[in-house]
Parts: structure tokens; sequence; C-alpha cells
């Protein structure tokens, strides 16, 4: 698999990441292993979790699982959201340092490779959120810092407030939804990025189901969205408009002789800025069908015609000083 520099630092990454949201809750150890296994076989790199993912249980699984090849992988993980109690989030230093301790021990490992605050917290100060990330990259306990979730203003003021002193250390990624359902982050998170020099991390690349074309006419029983849990998360993509870009979608894949899967995650995957998208799946199966996008680059007129019929509404004031159609510059390496 190729590999990417996450922004504008020197780590290289493999251009697709592993999620393991599901892991410790509906993915077993067993299943966890297969992917992995499939996942490094293939070429990738890195690996993406977080502290509350199956409360925990996923860093204890991947930690279990690296023992012996620490060395030859990339574990991302994240802090700041809070499972129970009146907070949801917390960006104190006193919580993102316990957490940070705790994400260690149960990884089994001394540092993180990317340590990654998971959404913004209003009711702390940013100068002490960033100052945490300071410390844990001079104690070598986290290696690089990035942030997930952050509008356009919070990120850039995030990522200057880093850059206005030497002895700070840089945000080299942002993790946000993109998919051909979900540019939103076009109006100003991305091009904040590119300018900044910031690794774009997606999640949820394809729609959350909705572009794999499962959901066309019937819902499938071992679906997300047939399930009480998930059905709101996937529920906003089945709406009308996003039928227009699936059919698209589905239209190139029979094009193509390829999976609709591999046209959708294609397209985030080169987009300009993007350094990898998180695939997530249930299955080994699912996730090889993610891996073959290796082999795909799509040609320029299928390229053009997805972004046309996804395009977002952007106005005022993004496109003021703007053309039609900015060009973002793409990172090194793209």
């Amino acid at each position: 698999m190729e590999q990417r520099h996450l922004g504008r630092t020197g780590l290289r990454v493999s251009r697709l990441g592993l999620g393991t949201m599901t892991w410790g809750r509906d993915t077993d150890e067993h299943e966890a292993a297969d992917q992995l296994k499939t996942f490094l076989d293939a070429g990738g790199t890195l690996i993406d979790t977080a502290d509350v993912y199956g409360d925990g249980d996923a860093e204890y699984i991947i930690g279990r699982m690296v023992e012996g090849i620490r060395a030859d992988v990339v574990i991302a993980t994240k802090a700041v959201s809070v499972p129970f109690g009146p907070r949801r989030f917390d960006a104190s230093r006193r919580h993102l340092l316990n957490a940070l301790e705790a994400s260690l021990k149960r990884l089994g490992t001394d540092y993180i490779d990317l340590w990654q605050l998971h959404a913004y917290d209003a009711a702390t100060p940013l100068e002490e959120t960033l100052a945490a990330l300071d410390a844990a990259v001079a104690s070598g306990k986290a290696r690089y810092v990035g942030v997930c979730n952050y509008t356009g203003w919070q990120l850039a003021r995030a990522a200057t407030w880093q850059a206005a002193d030497f002895g700070r250390s840089p945000i080299a990624s942002a993790q946000m939804e993109y998919s051909l359902l979900q540019r939103g982050v076009e109006r100003e998170v991305l091009p904040a990025a590119v300018d900044l020099g910031i690794g774009l991390l997606p999640w949820s690349p394809l729609g959350r189901g909705v572009l794999t074309g499962k959901y066309r006419g019937s819902m499938p029983a071992d679906s997300r969205a047939a399930s009480a849990m998930f059905a709101p998360f996937v529920e906003p993509y089945l709406d009308r408009g996003s039928e227009g870009i699936v059919d698209a979608v589905m239209t190139a894949s029979d094009g193509l002789g390829v999976a609709p899967l591999e046209v959708a995650l294609s397209w985030v995957r080169d987009r300009p800025g993007v350094t990898a998208p998180i695939v997530g799946a249930r299955t080994v199966a699912q996730l090889r069908g993610s891996l073959n996008t290796e082999a795909l680059t799509l040609p320029r007129e299928i390229r053009e015609a997805l972004d046309d019929v996804s395009e977002p509404e952007i106005g005022y004031p993004e496109h003021t000083w703007q053309p039609a159609r900015p060009r973002l510059v793409p990172q090194q390496g793209q």
C-alpha cells in the first residue's frame, strides 16, 4: 500500500487507515485479529482507535495484537470524549493526561504515535488543552498530535497558536467526516488544513455505509440502519438528495467493473489534502473490499462527474474572493 506523509510532518502512514470503533463491542477479538492481519498483509500501517471505543476494550485488543510488531504500526488514539458523567467532553489538562496514561496502559505501549483530541471542549480554555498536548510530546508519550471534528475556526486557532512558538507541538492531522455524501469540510476545514499543512483523515468515507449501495430499494436486516442504535446515524443519508449521488456511484462502478465502495473510497482518498481515509468493517470480507481500492485510480472524467453530482453549496463568505471552484494544492506525495 502506498505511504503518505501525515500533513507537513515526517511521519509516513498507509493511505488507508484501519478503524476500530466496533472492536470490543460488535467485533470480537478473533474477528479483530483477522482484520488486523489482513490489513497488515496489504501493507497497511495506520490503526485508528479511541479511549472510549468499546469502553476501552478496543485499545486492550490492539495492545495484545501488536505485541512484538509495535514498531511496524502507527497507533492513533483519542481522548476528550467522556461516555459517562455530567460532561460530554473534557479537554482539561487533568483529564487529558490521565486519559493518556490509561490509553498507554491498555495499549501496552510506552508511546502513542498520533494522539488526537476527539472533539472541541468549549468549557476549557484552548491554551490549556494544547499545553496538555505539548506536555505529552515533551514526555515522549506522544510522538505527534492532532484534532478531530473541529470547525474551520477552531482548527485554524489551534494550529496557529501551536505554530506561534517553536517549542509547541504542531497540529499534524485533523480527523473529520468526509465523503461524497458529506463534503461540508470543503467550506472551511479543508482549505485551512491545506494552507496550514495539516493532513486530513476522513472518517466514514463511505457515507456511513450508504455509498456501498446496499440501501438501494431495501433495508438489509443486518445493516446499521436496521438497528435501533445506529438507525439515527445512517438515516440522514437516506434522503432523496443522497439517492442521486449513490446512483452516480453505481453507474461509475458498473462502467469500471468495480464495487461501488471502491469508487466512493477512491474518490475521497485522492482528494487534495487527504492523507488517509479511516475504514471500518464488520468482517474481513468487507475490509478486503476496501483494500481493493489500492489498485484503483478514478479516471478524470468519472472523478469530475462525481464532483458535479455531489458538489456542496458554498456561498458567502467562503467564496467571496475565490473562483467558483477553488483548486486546492495537493500535499507532498499526492
